[in-house]
């Protein structure tokens, strides 16, 4: 058995928090490969170490001295080292930082010392060796990830390492400078990781246990989801719920590895496992998991023989990408087209597009519905399944909530609602209410 572990920054605050992670660790023979981030905040009010480093960079860029917080962020390092009872010094690397913030080396590279100096303690603190991400995860010139080099090259370092600590969030290009991932950095690490050394389990921790059944600010006390697959939570994800993005599992689903989500501060929890197939439902288990968002405008158009006109679709989708908006959902109908966008993303701009809409469309009707949200109830225990839709709607009525959008994928996979942005929690528990509980 071989494990790749990735840990959150709230994980790794401080020393206590390490020696929680150093604990599951040691317990399981096969957490062979560590991938940390950087230190998250200790309480509320506190300041990621990563924020330090943004703030240290541009007082540098701006030629300011910045002895007084490289100190800052040296002794937050210093506290973990001490409080973990270890010899450890950092006073080279913090060195060379200083060295480099001065030169002006890139915000990257600014960003990507959390990770590193973290790294460089949870090494020296499992007794594993250290291998830098710069040496192994690879970018182009223009900052564009190259995935199959990336793969080779782990895979060459890590044959030399049983037992290594690899920082997460970034690498290098070609000419050596550092670059870090967009989003989901570390998660993203991990998951190549674990796809190159061909790990049997990818553990996620995080200061969550998995994913639960609904969003517990709406939700009192919503299941948890024990097992889920990557397509349903794509979906999920993609309507709201948040606990991995997209780019960070990709690695691992290539791969058929099976991710699971883990709570540090309760390792006992079985947490959720991510796979490949759906997994066996539980006795009357219908949906994975309900999410969804608010703010989004609905735009309806009419036309009399729309489906037979050809070329219809084509050029409603060329208008919104001439405005660069990408498009959320399309329910139709056979004379009928709606278009589903994000607020934020027509903001100024709808008087234009529907302007368009009506020049080259020219349809007979056009309505514009806003302050929409969208609820997605999600999981492969709806396919072929009777009643689905009747029980999903009854809920709806049953609570006075008007429906202002239904779309269904050929999977049956998902169902999405569309209900005003009022409506948007009460909605929620009704559906959870008639699904799960």
């Amino acid at each position: 058995m071989k494990k790749v572990v990735k840990f959150g920054g709230s994980s790794l605050a401080n020393a206590e928090q390490f020696q929680k992670v150093g604990d599951i660790i040691r317990s399981d023979e096969s957490r062979r490969y560590v991938v940390p981030s950087a230190p998250g905040k200790r309480f509320d009010e506190d300041i990621k170490v990563t924020d330090m480093l943004y703030g240290c960079y541009d007082a540098a860029s701006k030629g300011e001295d910045i002895t007084e917080k490289i100190n800052a962020i040296k002794a937050r390092y210093y506290e973990i080292i001490k409080g973990l009872g270890l010899s450890l010094s950092l006073e080279e690397e913090f060195k060379k930082i200083d060295e480099d913030f001065r030169a002006q080396a890139g915000i990257q590279y600014a960003a990507s010392r959390g990770e590193f100096l973290n790294g460089k303690i949870m090494a020296a603190y499992l007794g594993y060796d250290f291998v830098d991400s710069a040496k192994m995860v690879k970018f182009d010139e223009k900052g564009r990830f190259m995935e199959e080099l990336t793969d080779k090259a782990i895979k060459k370092e890590l044959k030399n390492h049983e037992r290594a600590v690899i920082p997460g969030f970034y690498g290098s290009k070609t000419d050596g400078a550092i670059k870090t991932f967009s989003r989901g950095g570390s998660d993203i690490t991990g998951a190549l990781v674990a796809r190159a050394v061909q790990a049997d389990v990818y553990e996620n921790w995080t200061d969550v246990s998995g994913f639960l059944m609904a969003d517990p600010r709406i939700v009192d006390n919503p299941k948890p989801i024990s097992t889920v697959s990557y397509k349903e939570l794509r979906e999920l994800s993609y309507m709201g719920a948040s606990v991995l993005h997209e780019d960070a599992i990709y690695p691992a689903r290539v791969a058929n590895i099976p991710i699971n989500i883990r709570n540090t501060n309760r390792p006992d929890d079985p947490g959720t496992i991510i796979t490949s197939e759906p997994a066996k439902l539980e006795e009357g288990q219908i949906i994975a998991g309900i999410a969804g968002s608010k703010d989004f405008t609905v735009i309806a158009m009419y036309k009399n023989l729309m489906s037979s006109e050809r070329g219809f679709i084509r050029k409603m989708t060329g208008i919104l990408e001439d405005f660069d908006i990408p498009i959320e959902h399309i329910p139709s109908g056979v004379d009928t087209l709606s278009v589903v966008i994000d607020n934020k993303l027509i903001d100024g701009k709808i008087d234009d597009i529907l302007e368009e809409f009506e020049r080259q469309l020219k349809p007979d009707h056009l309505e514009v519905f806003h302050n929409i949200a969208l609820i997605a109830i999600v999981g492969y225990g709806m396919s072929y399944r009777t009643g689905v839709s009747a029980k999903l709607f009854t809920a709806l009525a049953d609570e006075n909530i008007n429906v202002r959008m239904i779309d269904q994928g050929s999977s049956e996979m998902n169902i999405i609602v569309g209900v005003e942005n009022k409506d948007f929690e009460n909605a929620i528990r009704a559906i959870y209410n008639a699904f799960v509980c």
